[in-house]
């Protein structure tokens, strides 16, 4: 069982930055994709960004392409979302989620249901 646990959400101003942090239980994490997702109120849950299982390749939405960088620390079983120039429409509760498929080499990271486990969510509220 992988344990995944968020910290860094909080509440910013319009093109302000906030990181996310996201630290696995254990080492397996290194075998697999890691991504975030995030679900405003009433909205389904959508795809961000998710970064390879060795950290080669990573992939975002349209929505946050050139604002947001996701990254890993393999060693330290943890990942990062680097989000800049906030928009209000970036709030959300955001999740860090590990890929079921170890050493998986493809380029399709968007789809939810191949994602096994996930953490408790962190609060991300812009303000405009």
């Amino acid at each position: 069982q992988v344990h995944l646990v968020e910290s860094g959400g909080g509440l910013v101003q319009a093109g302000g930055s906030l990181r996310l942090s996201c630290v696995a239980s254990i080492s397996t994490f290194r075998t697999n994709a890691m991504g975030w997702f995030r679900q405003a109120p009433g909205k389904e849950r959508e795809f961000v960004a998710a970064i390879s299982w060795n950290g080669y390749s990573t992939y975002y939405a349209d929505s946050v392409k050139g604002r947001f960088t996701i990254s890993r620390d393999n060693h330290k079983n943890t990942e990062v979302l680097q989000m800049n120039s906030l928009k209000p429409e970036d709030t959300a509760l955001y999740f860090c989620a590990a890929d079921r498929r170890r050493y998986y080499s493809g380029s399709d990271y968007a789809d939810i249901s191949d994602y096994e486990y996930w953490g408790q969510g962190t609060q991300v509220t812009v303000s405009s």
